[in-house]
């Protein structure tokens, strides 16, 4: 009988322990984002290219695509024909955590002068640095021609890199805070910022800051830049801390607050976001705008989101995928490439890839 009792008492203890794991385990797991009502954009999805490498950025070139991949080569894809271009750079790509050959845009004039513009990694796993260069396209290959941007601060995680050139034809970099929060709101560090320059890497007349490529600070990890072109209004997505990411307007000289605020957090003399993500994760990656609404690349959220700027409404546009990582407007289409293979997703075979969605409103 006593054996029989001291059996049962050790069968409740297990099962306790199981649940006091399962509430812990719990605890640490991320609220699922609510369903969201189905928006007015035909989502049909066409999958133009498959097995990408890790791809980070995309642009395109009239109906030539060039994507960056993570371990440091271009992916070049045109109709059907596929092909992986080597990057001669002066210092080599270090692939390390978030890190590798992340940001690419064309300058304006790439077809003639078949330039382009690079940010990647460098150094080694104890002293993580990023740069941006400036590289050429000829014969099938891409070769920096020389460096705009070095030690830029890096670390295992919140490299930024996003590159964009501006409607006012200067360039755009973003810088995450290296994983040394305070890093964001040091005026005399690029951590934490989003810097601006003149397409030939010059400080412009115009900064905010003196002497300075630092245009915004105090961010944690940018990720997407978007213009509202006729407006002139800059948009930023970035990653926050245990959720709590954010879409902001970007101004001149702004303080967007990391660390001191992030989230619905309000402090003086420090921005707050036009939206976030509450409790929710998005990992927001690369953006675009459209009509009134930005378009959104979520990793950890695994969709394309829309938010809609006159309503503040939110809306799901494609999901399904896995991991986005970038997304590009041409047109009225969009195109977005997954990131399934960069260590945190689930990819299916022939995974990575670029897909294109048409932004056309039903009648």
């Amino acid at each position: 009988m006593r054996k029989r009792m001291i059996f049962c008492f050790a069968l409740i203890l297990i099962f306790a322990n199981g649940c006091m794991a399962k509430q812990e385990r719990d605890s640490y797991t991320n609220t699922p984002p609510p369903k969201e009502v189905t928006n007015s954009l035909d989502a049909s999805v066409e999958t133009v290219a498959e097995n990408l490498d890790v791809p980070w950025a995309i642009t395109k070139h009239n109906d030539t695509f060039y994507i960056t991949e993570r371990k440091g080569t271009i992916a070049r894809i045109s109709g059907d024909n596929f092909s992986r271009e080597t990057v001669q750079l002066n210092k080599a790509v270090l692939q390390y955590g978030e890190g590798g050959l992340l940001g690419l845009a064309l300058h304006p004039d790439f077809e003639e002068n078949k330039l382009a513009y690079a940010y990647h990694t460098y150094g080694t796993p104890e002293d993580v640095k990023n740069r941006l260069v400036l590289i050429k396209y000829a014969n099938g290959s891409w070769k920096e021609e020389r460096a705009l941007l070095e030690d830029i601060p890096g670390a295992i995680y919140h490299n930024g890199g996003r590159i964009a050139i501006g409607p006012d034809n200067m360039l755009y970099v973003t810088v995450g805070d290296a994983t040394i929060p305070e890093e964001a709101q040091n005026l005399s560090s690029l951590s934490g910022s989003i810097l601006r320059m003149g397409l030939d890497g010059s400080i412009p007349g115009d900064y905010p800051i003196p002497d300075s490529y630092v245009y915004s600070y105090g961010h944690r990890n940018p990720q997407g830049l978007a213009w509202d072109k006729q407006q002139g209004t800059l948009y930023e997505s970035e990653h926050g801390p245990s959720a709590r990411d954010e879409i902001n307007i970007i101004e001149a000289g702004k303080n967007y607050g990391w660390p001191v605020i992030s989230g619905t957090e309000e402090e003086d003399g420090m921005e707050s976001p036009i939206f976030q993500s509450g409790t929710n994760t998005w990992a927001p990656s690369g953006m675009v705008y459209y009509d009134g609404s930005l378009f959104v690349a979520s990793l950890r959220g695994e969709m394309i989101r829309q938010f809609e700027l006159e309503s503040k409404k939110e809306y799901t546009l494609v999901e399904n995928f896995g991991r986005i990582r970038d997304v590009l407007l041409d047109g009225e289409t969009l195109y977005a490439v997954t990131n399934n293979t960069d260590g945190r997703g689930n990819p299916i075979p022939n995974d990575d890839r670029l897909i294109k969605i048409p932004l056309k409103r039903e009648n």
